[in-house]
């Protein structure tokens, strides 16, 4: 591990992310009593991955199918935001928009990364908006699919209020994709048992609620959001349900140097639905603006 010393390091657990994953487990002090477990492949530019806010979400479930390709790009590291998958935190531990975007910094601080790319999905990609308001200096770009923080609506209800049950966690998922044949029942278990990882200590009620709390108490400045200067690609589903394509069209129209890509037959979850298409759009991107792996 890397980073500062910190008081009241917790031990690290007992668990493996499940191979259906492919993924290996890393964990990082982050703060005293914050212990970050996350994901790394790859060497170069740093790429930080951001996930959404699915029920039972972890980075894993949510970047397996892209990692791998992208680390030929430059430096990956998924990170469980605090409240979610194996994160541990300390107590008293607040979530909200900028909480989760002070925990990123403290990612970047604890591995010595100075400036970043920022790829986030659905909540990830409002979390990446909102980090380069905050520290547009400790940024390189962002890539956001399906950008969280929209009105409450629709589908969108129903994804604010999981079903902790697995046929609730396969509607949830089946939401988020056009080809439902995606979502096996391998990954409905999977899905199921982070998501009773969540219940353990009532922190799923309080991560919703925080989030939920934040599309009217924290909605995305566009105001600040047009005086941006890094490069930004915005990507989304035309099938999304849960956050309406018209969510990245607002969107372009403001970030002056905001490209976007629309996938067809797609849903919420482009990066696992889409993901070998994904994965080439974002690496072209990535290379175009200057992300290498080391020794390039």
């Amino acid at each position: 591990m890397s980073g500062a010393a910190f008081p009241d390091v917790p031990p690290i657990p007992d668990f493996s992310t499940d191979a259906f994953f492919g993924l290996e487990d890393r964990w990082l002090p982050t703060a005293p009593g914050e212990l970050t477990h996350y994901h790394e492949l790859g060497t170069g530019t740093p790429i930080l991955f951001l996930h959404g806010s699915g029920t039972g979400v972890t980075a894993a479930a949510n970047w397996w199918r892209n990692l791998p390709a992208l680390s030929e790009v430059g430096r990956c590291i998924a990170i469980d935001s605090i409240g979610y998958g194996q994160t541990i935190v300390a107590d008293g531990t607040e979530y909200g928009i900028r909480e989760w975007v002070r925990h990123a910094v403290r990612v970047l601080d604890a591995l010595g990364i100075e400036r970043t790319w920022i790829v986030g999905n659905s909540l990830g990609g409002w979390l990446a908006f909102q980090f380069a308001i905050d520290y547009p200096e400790r940024l390189l770009g962002v890539v956001s699919m399906g950008t969280g923080g929209a009105t409450l609506t629709g589908a969108l209800k129903g994804h604010a209020n999981p079903v902790l049950t697995e046929q609730g966690i396969r509607d949830t998922l089946e939401l988020f994709v056009v080809d439902k044949g995606l979502v096996t029942d391998e990954l409905v278990a999977l899905r199921y048992q982070s998501a009773l990882n969540d219940t353990a200590s009532d922190r799923l009620a309080e991560v919703v609620a925080a989030r939920d709390r934040d599309r009217t108490a924290l909605p995305l400045d566009f105001d600040a959001l047009a005086e941006l200067t890094i490069p930004v690609l915005l990507i989304h589903g035309v099938q999304d349900v849960v956050i309406p394509v018209s969510r990245t069209w607002e969107l372009l129209n403001v970030i002056p140097d905001a490209d976007a890509h629309l996938f067809s037959h797609c849903g919420h979850w482009s990066q696992v639905e889409r993901a070998e298409d994904f994965n080439a759009v974002l690496a072209q991107y990535l290379r175009s603006n200057g992300a290498a792996p080391s020794g390039r």
